[in-house]
C-alpha cells in the first residue's frame, strides 16, 4: 500500500530505516519496490551471488521453484552471518537463465519468497543470463542490505 505521495505505508523495514517507495502514477509493484531509501546512519551489507549450492559444494534442486528457494535460502543465511534480516534487504538482483520460466512460476516464487522473507520487498530485478558460474545452477541472487 502506498502513500499519497508514493511511499509505502507498510510498516515493515522501519527496524532498519528502510523506506519501500511506488510512486501511484508507475504500473503497481509485484513482488518487488520500485526503490528503497536507506536513512543514514546503517551499515550496507553486500552479499555476493547464491544458487542452490548445498553445503558440498552441489547444485540441489530439480527446476526453478526449488532452486530460486535454495539460493533465496543461502542468500539469507549469509546475511544472517553479517547481522541483516530479511526486512533489511533493501536491493536484489535475480539472474536466471530461462526468463521466460522465472515469469511463468512468479507465483510459486512469489510463495517462497513470502514465506521466507515475508512482504518486505526491495528493489529488484531480474537479468536473463546464457549460464551461470555452476553450470547445473538455474538461478543466482545476489543483493544489499542495510544493517541498523
Amino acid at each position: 500500500m502506498s502513500t499519497d505521495d508514493g511511499r509505502d505505508a507498510r510498516s515493515g523495514g522501519q527496524r532498519t530505516g528502510l523506506e519501500r517507495i511506488n510512486p501511484p502514477h508507475l504500473a503497481p509493484p509485484t513482488g518487488f519496490s520500485h526503490a528503497v531509501r536507506a536513512e543514514a546512519p546503517g551499515t550496507l551489507v553486500f552479499l555476493a551471488g547464491q544458487t542452490a549450492l548445498d553445503g558440498a559444494g552441489r547444485i540441489v534442486g530439480d527446476g526453478l521453484v526449488e532452486q530460486f528457494e535454495r539460493a533465496l535460502g543461502n542468500l539469507l543465511q549469509v546475511a544472517a552471518a553479517a547481522g541483516a534480516a530479511p526486512s533489511d534487504l533493501a536491493k536484489l538482483t535475480v539472474f536466471a537463465v530461462d526468463v521466460a520460466d522465472y515469469r511463468r512460476r512468479a507465483k510459486e516464487l512469489g510463495r517462497v519468497w513470502k514465506r521466507l522473507v515475508g512482504t518486505d520487498y526491495p528493489a529488484m530485478a531480474v537479468i536473463g543470463a546464457t549460464r551461470l558460474w555452476d553450470e547445473a545452477a538455474l538461478v543466482e541472487i545476489e543483493g544489499i542490505a542495510v544493517v541498523r
